[in-house]
């Protein structure tokens, strides 16, 4: 498939589906074969933007043309032509591109590799999903990675055309997790038993006030007392997880909600300005321009020309 080619997702969405914790709602996989292949490039989603979510599946991405940023966190990685990456589970993060790119990617349950109940799980899987390793980039240019890589794109071709899929999947999945577990540092994670559960629960409860609220004029304050910590720690949590600010994720919520808007009613600017928590409609027009690269307006007339 072609950098230039466009093609529904296979999900049938142009924007990633979320909770309110930012949890995907969509199944990557069945119980029977809990493993699925998506097909993509970065010109099916709106503004080449897979937003912020997590999910408990594992995931690699290939970047087959064109080139992609993936934010996790305070990570702020760019993923050249040629190079792949591994999410951990559980790990909030999205993808931006600002030209289309080719990105074949693939999610499967940890327990696809072995069950949970196995030594195999235990001893090989269990200390990656536990440890402090949200992401891992592959690049061609090292020569550990040139074989990780090629066993990503061994699985994608299986994907594509391959025979016996369920049975070849699985064999070179079990073969890729090795490489991983080989090359996977966790002596930085011994004697480390706190967990970073309780700052992310923070986070998906503030960044739940805010989806409720966004309407209402919210301050730093407020959103901190929504889960009784000051506004300093509120600051560092959004900092720690997805490298912004409270209000500058209200604001980029806001704004998506107002896209929303554009594309699905025949409402005026001006009022949808309001109705999203912008008390200017000239403060709304140049935050939208400067987040989304045209002015409201010049979207809807897109929208109005597809």
């Amino acid at each position: 498939m072609g950098a230039s080619e466009k093609k529904n997702t296979a999900t049938g969405f142009t924007s990633v589906q979320i909770d309110e914790t930012l949890r995907e709602t969509i199944s990557h996989g069945t119980p029977e074969y809990p493993f699925r292949f998506y097909d993509e490039n970065m010109d099916m989603f709106d503004f080449r933007c897979i937003d912020w979510h997590w999910h408990l599946e594992l995931e690699f991405m290939l970047v087959e043309e064109g080139r992609v940023e993936c934010f996790a966190g305070t990570d702020h990685i760019t993923i050249n032509e040629g190079s792949a990456i591994f999410i951990n589970t559980k790990v909030i993060h999205k993808f931006t591109s600002e030209q289309n790119a080719t990105t074949p990617n693939f999610l499967f349950s940890p327990a696809f590799i072995s069950s949970e109940e196995s030594l195999i799980y235990k001893k090989y899987i269990l200390p990656i999903l536990q440890s402090s390793k949200k992401i891992q980039v592959f690049i061609p240019e090292n020569q550990e990675d040139k074989k990780i890589l090629q066993t990503i794109k061994n699985l994608i071709h299986i994907q594509r055309r391959g025979k016996l899929k369920e049975l070849s999947t699985k064999q070179t999945l079990l073969g890729l997790w090795e490489q991983i577990y080989k090359i996977t540092d966790l002596s930085s994670d011994l004697n480390q038993p706190e967990n970073k559960v309780g700052g992310q629960a923070q986070l998906q409860l503030m960044m739940q006030f805010i989806q409720q609220n966004y309407r209402d004029s919210i301050s730093l304050e407020k959103i901190a007392q929504s889960v009784n910590v000051s506004k300093s720690t509120a600051l560092n949590i959004f900092a720690r997880y997805l490298n912004d600010t409270p209000v500058n994720y209200l604001i980029s919520f806001r704004l998506k909600k107002a896209a929303d808007l554009i594309k699905t009613t025949e409402k005026k600017i001006d009022f949808i300005a309001l109705e999203t928590g912008f008390e200017s409609d000239a403060y709304f027009c140049r935050r939208f321009k400067k987040h989304f690269g045209v002015t409201p307006g010049e979207y809807r007339k897109k929208l109005g020309a597809e």
